[in-house]
């Protein structure tokens, strides 16, 4: 099962030029990625019999063989692979063609390295998502993969923290805004800890009836209280050895936190109306979207619990103050949530007004929002009218950032991206520059690239 902190992946490239292979060993290895190369089409198939790739990219002209005779046979043959075109200007008609046929992208001779960069991973996070999909769909017992996708800072820092917390046994506390994806991070806690093969129960304490919280806890026996006509097991008992994930812990009963607090401290419980003492082996991993701290103060939660369960925070910030993570989610949304064989893809005026919302209901209204645009996609192409028209009407105008065919292009989300970060950091192109991952020179160049002030 794979975790995007130690995730590996390994990228083929065929390409006769032994510079071009050179170049992309070179600048494009990294520890999550290895780079294999091939000059020919003989190679590249040998290669593809004894290594499964998530990212091929070909050259459309090779000695041997036609490149695009080549990716329609991987394309058959490779599961779950995406595979990006090398082409020079003369043969852009049959890469956009190979594009209808399934393609992932194409790029063009000179490369521009970065933009390069970023279309590998998103190729890459595209066949993740197309092999969990397959495997989701194929097996009805198994559990799926759980990944939190994006890739800024505050999400790459939740990654590292789960990723340490994952091997322990120790209570983690995820907080956050309602809608952020705290139930993704548990989630990935589980699947990374030793127990990802036992039970992970999962409880909204919210949908607890006060009365009979204790019960559906703990469980209880015969005759305990006014309808208890037979004894029942309760979570404690179905999450023995496994993972108990309660979300919206600062809604649980008062009168339920000190049997909370209990287990615990003790690693035992009782069951309503039992004297004896069960005891249990169970990981703990909280949620929630109330300020504790506050709830403590005010007399509705109590403080000894929150310091046994505030062992391990992990902070989920709201998507309003992570938008360079929305392209990824959108195209892991529709990827995900497509149950027809279409392709779907969204205009740039579209991204512009995703980009520009505040996201009041976080990843969470992302999804309904994107769910609702496939409804009204025109041959599975989203533009700024399947949107909600309130959406729409807060973001400002587009200008002149969409492509001809008016398909979100990497070139406009990379310009909406160094404008963001340049007004974060009020103009101060040293600490943008450090910010996105790149040198003073390459953010100078692209300033003068995309006409930026």
């Amino acid at each position: 099962m794979k975790d995007l902190v130690s995730a590996h992946y390994s990228v083929l490239v065929v390409d006769d030029e032994e510079s071009i292979l050179k170049l992309f060993q070179k600048e494009f290895s990294r520890p999550e990625r290895t780079i294999h190369v091939a000059s020919t089409g003989a190679q590249a198939r040998q290669l593809t019999r004894r290594t499964v790739y998530d990212v091929v990219i070909l050259d459309i002209r090779l000695p041997d063989a036609d490149g695009l005779d080549l990716f329609t046979e991987f394309k058959e043959r490779l599961q779950d692979v995406e595979i990006i075109l090398i082409t020079g200007h003369g043969n852009i008609d049959s890469a956009v063609q190979a594009m209808k046929l399934g393609a992932y992208d194409y790029i063009t001779k000179p490369f521009n390295l970065d933009k390069l960069e970023l279309v590998i991973e998103r190729a890459w996070q595209r066949a993740c998502m197309q092999r969990e999909n397959r495997g989701y769909k194929l097996s009805s017992v198994s559990q799926r993969t759980h990944r939190m996708v994006g890739t800024s800072e505050s999400l790459k820092q939740i990654r590292y923290l789960a990723s340490r917390a994952a091997p322990t046994d120790v209570p983690v506390l995820l907080t956050g805004e309602s809608g952020v994806g705290k139930d993704v991070a548990a989630q990935v806690i589980h699947s990374g800890s030793k127990r990802a093969d036992k039970p992970f129960i999962i409880k909204n304490c919210a949908a607890l009836v006060k009365e009979l919280a204790r019960s559906e806890l703990f469980g209880h026996v015969k005759g305990s209280f006014t309808g208890a006509t037979e004894s029942r097991e309760g979570l404690m008992a179905f999450a023995h050895k496994g993972t108990l994930f309660l979300d919206e812990i600062g809604e649980l009963p008062v009168e339920v936190q000190a049997s909370l607090l209990r287990v615990l401290e003790n690693k035992t419980y009782r069951r309503v109306g039992e004297k004896e003492e069960r005891t249990i082996d169970i990981r703990f991993i909280f949620a929630t979207s109330r300020n504790l701290l506050t709830e403590v103060e005010e007399g509705r939660f109590q403080e000894a619990l929150l310091h046994r369960i505030n062992v391990f925070n992990i902070h989920t910030p709201p998507l309003r103050e992570r938008k360079e993570d929305i392209p990824l989610l959108v195209e892991h949304f529709l990827a995900s949530l497509s149950t027809s064989p279409t392709r779907y893809r969204i205009t740039d005026k579209a991204m512009h007004c995703l980009l520009n919302y505040s996201w009041p209901g976080n990843v969470r209204e992302l999804r309904n929002v994107l769910e609702r645009s496939m409804i009204l996609a025109d041959e599975g192409i989203i533009s700024d009218r399947a949107l909600p028209r309130e959406l729409v009407d807060q973001s400002p105008h587009l200008g002149d950032g969409a492509d001809a065919e008016g398909f979100f292009s990497l070139r406009a989300m990379e310009r909406e991206h160094i404008t963001r970060a340049l007004n974060h950091f009020e103009g101060n192109r040293q600490q943008a520059a450090k910010a996105m991952g790149i040198g003073r020179k390459t953010l100078y160049r692209k300033l003068k690239e995309y006409e930026l002030n």
